[in-house]
């Protein structure tokens, strides 16, 4: 069943962490940014409330929380109510898809990776931000989850996890980004994106559909 419940009961707290953690917030955006293609269709798997749709230019999104999705229309978004494993559309729909911390939260990575493998044309590119779980950052909410609303029952992946579903998809990764170098706390100001994974907290994972 998808973990809904926290984001419709809380979606006021979730939106509040943005405001309350901006420079940290910015900084994800920056990483995600030289990867996301300007052109083509483009879709987030897990759109949440559209912090990152919207400003990254991507038009549909797709969510199993009717509250969150009502704050990404408010946003400009096309929303869906649906599961990250059964995406309502054709194959080949999309040019390029992302994919922002909604693998912690799914019930099978695989089956989500799976979807977007579909979803996407020949050629089209993936892009997942996700909290390393063997960053200090990481094994700070792992440490805490019991105490998070939201990462209570979420399920944290390594960087190393990461490509391994990515490859048992059928992607061809092609490059890796990471961000955020200190505690959540102590971030005041925006950190740069830097070059491969296994250093920062939040990682991002460029990977495309072969042909």
């Amino acid at each position: 069943m998808p973990r809904t419940a926290p984001f419709e009961d809380h979606h006021q707290r979730y939106e509040a962490w943005f405001q309350a953690h901006e420079a940290a917030y910015i900084s994800e955006l920056l990483a995600l940014r030289p990867f996301v293609p300007w052109e083509g269709e483009g879709l987030e798997i897990g759109v949440g409330s559209g912090r990152f749709a919207a400003p990254l230019g991507i038009t549909t999104g797709l969510d199993p929380s009717p509250a969150m999705l009502t704050h990404a229309a408010g946003r400009g978004i096309r929303v869906v109510e649906g599961r990250a494993e059964a995406l309502p559309w054709r194959e080949g729909a999309f040019d390029h898809a992302l994919v922002v911390t909604t693998i912690c939260f799914v019930d099978s990575a695989a089956a989500m990776l799976a979807e977007a493998f579909r979803v996407l044309r020949p050629g089209g590119r993936l892009n997942i931000g996700f909290v390393d779980r063997e960053s200090a950052l990481g094994a700070d909410y792992l440490a805490h989850q019991h105490e998070s609303v939201f990462y209570r029952e979420a399920t944290f992946f390594s960087a190393g996890e990461v490509e391994r579903l990515l490859v048992e998809a059928g992607f061809t990764l092609d490059a890796w980004g990471q961000t955020l170098s200190r505690p959540l706390p102590a971030i005041d100001s925006i950190e740069p994106l830097r070059p491969g994974r296994g250093e920062d907290a939040f990682v991002v994972a460029a990977a495309r559909r072969p042909g």
